[in-house]
């Protein structure tokens, strides 16, 4: 399931000769070899599974789809290690109408791959995404709803359910935000970090895409995509749960200034006072 909390790349990839350590991963250890190879190591035995799963996933899916994608191998089986060449591009900075049509190509193409060849791979199937889900929903409920204002507990008691009804159809991202999306000489070139790939709902991937992004992008996006008032409106539920992921990080890891920052999201994203 996707979350927050994400693989951050080096301030200068393209600078070889180093061999950086990647700060901030929550999932994996990862390193630039020789300026051109990204090798990754799991932070948690939990995490193994996702990173096996790239490796048969993506290089099978990689053909398909329209942006360079990580193609990674494994190199070493204790400790695991996966390696694979570093995506061409840096992260977006400006977005405009042409890059948002790159991206909604992006997803029919993602959306469109043969599920049941994905679960195959690896891909976390429908029933063990919506089991997990529901526990999400629990954990939110349990640990963030507390947190808010009295008045703020019925719209936000009412996302989580709207969240729990949602489908697990296609072959998504998981966690599809700028941070993820490179580019070269302002066209879109790649997507990175499938972490949190599994079967879910189409609009997940739209979340952000629709919703956070200036206006021009997300037009173009929405209708390359092709992407109806229907999904439209469930991307709209995806975006709402995003800051979710932030308080619970910050309670996990006892950081209170995440917390209130994720609080501030929940806040704002929620329908009605103070919110879209």
């Amino acid at each position: 399931m996707p979350h927050t909390v994400r693989e951050f790349s080096p301030e200068n990839p393209r600078e070889s000769g180093v061999n950086p350590i990647f700060p901030g991963g929550w999932d994996c250890e990862a390193r630039l070899v020789d300026g051109r190879w990204v090798e990754r190591r799991p932070r948690r035995p939990d995490v193994e599974r996702q990173l096996r799963t790239e490796t048969r996933l993506l290089p099978w899916l990689a053909p398909h789809l329209p942006l360079a994608v990580p193609v990674p191998h494994v190199v070493s089986d204790d400790p695991l290690t996966v390696r694979h060449a570093l995506v061409p591009g840096e992260p977006l900075e400006e977005l405009d109408a042409a890059q948002g049509r790159a991206l909604g190509l992006f997803l029919r193409a993602l959306h469109g791959a043969d599920t049941d060849e994905a679960v195959r791979r690896g891909v976390p199937p429908p029933r063990e995404v919506l089991r997990e889900r529901a526990t999400l929903a629990d954990d939110f409920r349990a640990r963030v709803l507390p947190l808010l204002p009295p008045d703020r507990h019925n719209p936000a008691s009412g996302l989580l359910k709207a969240v729990g009804a949602l489908p697990a159809e296609a072959l998504v991202h998981g966690d599809l935000g700028p941070e993820h999306l490179l580019a070269q000489d302002g066209a879109l070139t790649g997507v990175i970090d499938f972490g949190d790939v599994h079967i879910g709902d189409h609009a997940i991937d739209l979340a952000w895409a629709l919703n956070g992004s200036p206006p021009a992008f997300a037009d173009a996006c929405a209708t390359a995509y092709g992407a109806r008032p229907a999904l439209r409106r469930r991307s709209r539920i995806w975006h709402r749960l995003g800051p979710w992921y932030e308080v619970t990080h910050g309670l996990d890891t006892g950081d209170q200034d995440t917390v209130r920052s994720g609080l501030d999201g929940v806040l704002d994203r929620l329908p009605g006072i103070g919110g879209p």
